[in-house]
């Protein structure tokens, strides 16, 4: 494929800045690929758009990874926490950014005083190491100074009320620094509605990267190396997986970072395995999917990693159909945007 292909117009006006009041009533394309139609629902209906099926979420938590601050001579710093060095607790990856550079040795007052930062080294591409110290507690002093890290394109300052609703309901495992939008859409009673119409729940942790919304600025994509994102799979959710093969229930993946998750755990024979890891598998057309079968996703950026996954998985020109029909019905785009169930035909 070539950087064109993830291309699309999209008005301004439908990349959603605010979440709606409600989680569920976002609006719910589904692509039906067997049957090569789309339709128009209700987040709320999902329950009923499946058959018994097994829905695995992305349980990862957003923790508020943006913290301003200040150099000695007063200019403004920005720091976004990325994650955090295995050798020593209190130093982190970071992307820095001020208005005259940062240098080795710095040392910066975050959240007027509560956290400081020394600048360790300062790396290519914006990164930098940082060691954080703060009289108490670090990780708490970045839970209440940090903002919650809000991608590019919604055009605001974050708020209070980010801190609930770019999160998901179910999260609880912090780490991190972009929500895995898909589960936006589910509040606790959609869970129970789910498990009230026969459908089957497990998890899987992903820690969402910064890398997840950067384009892809090379012509082929062969050429793209994907950010690299940690996850782990339970062994409750592969012992999960297995017996809803063993009844021929399909897997029903909530949003893209559980694909490349269950994708990139499986082993040989195309099961997951459980345990830790890192990928950077970029899922793109063709691929044969091992473990999913269908898939609940939102809209994502043109030239994204991310729509390049939904082109292998629903198919490149349905794709483009639904995404033109999504504009042209005015669905709402992106992170608080609304939502799509891509519907398989199994075999």
């Amino acid at each position: 494929m070539r950087i064109s292909d993830l291309d699309y117009d999209l008005p301004a006006d439908l990349i959603a800045q605010e979440p709606l009041e409600k989680r569920d009533a976002s609006r719910l394309m589904l692509v039906d690929v067997g049957a090569n139609r789309t339709e128009d629902h209700r987040f709320a209906e999902l329950p009923g758009l499946l058959p018994s099926s097994l829905f695995v979420f992305n349980d990862t938590r957003v923790f508020p990874a943006r913290l301003f601050g200040n150099k000695p001579s007063g200019g403004r710093v920005e720091l976004l926490l990325l994650r955090k060095s295995t050798e020593r607790p209190d130093r982190w990856l970071a992307m820095g950014r001020s208005s005259k550079g940062l240098r080795a040795g710095m040392e910066l007052s975050i959240g007027n005083g509560e956290l400081s930062a020394r600048i360790v080294r300062v790396l290519d591409h914006g990164h930098v190491e940082v060691d954080l110290r703060a009289d108490s507690d670090v990780d708490a002093s970045i839970e209440r100074v940090g903002q919650m890290p809000l991608p590019p394109y919604i055009r605001r300052a974050a708020r209070s009320d980010d801190r609930t609703r770019y999160q998901t309901v179910y999260a609880r495992e912090s780490g991190a620094v972009a929500a895995p939008t898909a589960g936006l859409h589910f509040t606790k009673d959609t869970l129970s509605a789910l498990e009230e119409a026969g459908h089957r729940l497990a998890y899987v942790t992903l820690h969402v990267g910064p890398g997840t919304f950067r384009p892809v600025q090379v012509e082929s994509l062969e050429d793209h190396v994907m950010h690299e994102e940690a996850y782990e799979v339970p062994q409750a959710t592969v012992e999960a997986i297995g017996r809803a093969r063993e009844e021929h229930r399909p897997i029903v993946a909530v949003g893209t970072t559980v694909v490349r998750t269950l994708e990139s755990s499986v082993n040989a024979e195309g099961d997951p395995v459980a345990g830790t890891g890192a990928t950077r598998l970029f899922i793109r057309p063709p691929y044969r999917f091992r473990v999913v079968d269908h898939l609940v996703t939102n809209f994502h950026l043109p030239r994204s990693t991310l729509l390049a996954l939904v082109m292998a998985f629903a198919g490149v020109d349905r794709t483009r159909h639904a995404y033109r029909e999504a504009a042209d019905r005015r669905y709402r785009f992106y992170s608080y945007g609304d939502a799509m169930l891509i519907r398989r035909e199994l075999t």
